[in-house]
């Protein structure tokens, strides 16, 4: 057989097993946390509502986020009907994307260093856990990754139909202004600017004649959500999504999500594990780079550093820090691990760690994620309610990091004119009265007990932090 025969099957067979890896068990655990269930919730109401422009909750305009990710849950629903399974199915296809984006880049410079590209993002913690979850940090991750893999593409000597892949960049930053709203201008161009700052060289005549129609075609991608949902919504639209989800989320503690400065630089390493330590060694040897050579190798390093280093400096800045805003600068330090594994010669070591990585990753799915999963959702308890007797009862839910009653119970939450669910401590008895029946009531665990001898409350059980309670008023 021919050796590129035989290269091209393993591929294959390996690309056969990360798709495998990153579908297996989507929908072992219930949709977790104040995100999950609620951007779950919001793609079925578009989904039943057969309105793909304007994001609800429980009725209510939605505009924290832009479509892509509803969209993507939406079509999985459509398929394959509306479950944790099919809500996850679009991230995860996004996390292969991204793997097989790394991997297009690698293997231009050489066949080893894109062997490794694959194993190594394939394996790295960040992705895979942002991959099994319903969020719009993967989705783009991905959309970047192949912006800046088409922008790195047309850098490359060896590379032919330069503007081609300009034309990729450019519509793969309006997807991500669809993924992710602003920053997803920010990070590409950001990137590539730092590039060029760190080669020390202006871009070339065609890159900097491309924006005059580049911007346009991203303008243009982006405005199949954008353009309707403005001419819809008009200020109200442009205030809370720009205004307040992403100028007040930068430069304030507004969504009180502080953290020091150095929080992403050590957050960068644990969302690189289990390559922590070749990342580290990688990042040692960059003053021994040919910082300004044209050749392949030199230009993606270069490359892969700025891309690395740019989110982790601009983020840090911000007023409101999560983990997964940095998780587009994960491709690039899978691209700086693998070219130093490439020089490794024993290739047992970096093997055997990837497959430890997905072994213990499916330990842990089957093993020990379920009790904790849970505790950190009402799915189950809701469905014991039911069988006491609750089935069909309006839903009394907490403003807490678990928001699972918004998705499990998603045509019985009750929401005020705030857009925000009606807790048990705002209803009077007067008014549940008038409303009429019975309630299944959230309550901290806790707060449980000081109700036992209330007239009408009946405690139903509960999963060591949430009890769940039939209230008859």
């Amino acid at each position: 057989m021919h050796p590129s025969t035989l290269a091209k099957r393993v591929y294959i067979l390996i690309f056969i097993i990360v798709i495998a890896f990153y579908l297996y068990g989507l929908g072992q655990l219930p949709l977790l946390g104040p995100d999950e269930p609620r951007y779950a919730q919001v793609a079925r109401e578009m989904f039943l509502n057969r309105d793909l422009i304007t994001p609800t909750l429980g009725g209510h305009t939605w505009f924290e986020k832009p479509a892509l990710l509803y969209w993507l849950i939406a079509a999985g629903f459509k398929v394959f009907g509306v479950s944790e399974w099919s809500a996850r199915l679009g991230p995860a296809i996004c996390g292969v994307l991204t793997v097989l984006a790394v991997w297009c880049v690698a293997r231009e410079v050489d066949r080893s260093f894109g062997f490794w590209s694959l194993i190594v993002m394939a394996s790295c913690l960040g992705l895979i856990v942002f991959s099994r979850a319903a969020s719009f940090d993967v989705v783009v991750t991905m959309t970047t990754t192949w912006s800046l893999a088409f922008f790195v593409l047309h850098e490359l000597p060896t590379t032919r139909r330069k503007r081609l892949f300009l034309v990729g960049f450019y519509s793969f930053v309006g997807l991500s202004l669809l993924a992710k709203g602003l920053v997803g201008v920010v990070i590409p161009f950001g990137a590539v600017a730092f590039y060029y700052l760190l080669r020390r060289r202006w871009p070339q005549t065609s890159v900097l004649i491309s924006l005059i129609w580049g911007i346009p075609l991203a303008l243009a991608v982006s405005a199949i959500w954008y353009g309707p949902v403005i001419a819809r919504h008009g200020w109200s639209f442009i205030d809370e999504f720009f205004v307040q989800h992403h100028f007040a989320r930068y430069v304030s503690n507004k969504y009180h999500h502080p953290q020091p400065i150095w929080f992403y630089p050590v957050i960068i390493l644990m969302l690189a594990l289990p390559w922590t330590i070749h990342l580290i060694a990688a990042l040692a040897k960059v003053r021994s780079w040919n910082w300004r050579g044209d050749d392949s190798l030199s230009l993606v390093r270069v490359f892969s550093l700025a891309w690395l280093l740019f989110p982790i400096v601009f983020f840090s800045f911000s007023g409101s820090k999560l983990p997964g805003y940095i998780l587009p600068a994960v491709p690039a330090a899978a691209l700086l691990v693998s070219d130093r594994l490439t020089a490794v010669r024993n290739s047992k070591w970096p093997l055997l760690i990837a497959s430890t990585t997905a072994a213990l990753v499916l330990i842990v799915l089957h093993f020990a994620a379920a009790p904790y999963a849970n505790r950190e959702s009402v799915r189950d308890l809701l469905a014991l309610a039911d069988a006491r007797g609750y089935a069909n009862a309006p839903v009394l839910a907490q403003r807490s990091d678990d928001r699972s009653a918004e998705f499990y119970a998603h045509d019985r939450v009750i929401y005020g004119a705030n857009g925000e669910p009606v807790t048990f401590d705002e209803v009077l008895v007067d008014q549940a009265r008038a409303w009429g029946g019975r309630f299944i009531v959230f309550l901290p665990v806790e707060h449980a007990e000081n109700l036992r001898r209330a007239n009408g409350i009946e405690i139903i059980g509960d999963n060591g932090k949430t009890a769940v309670l039939g209230w008859k008023p």
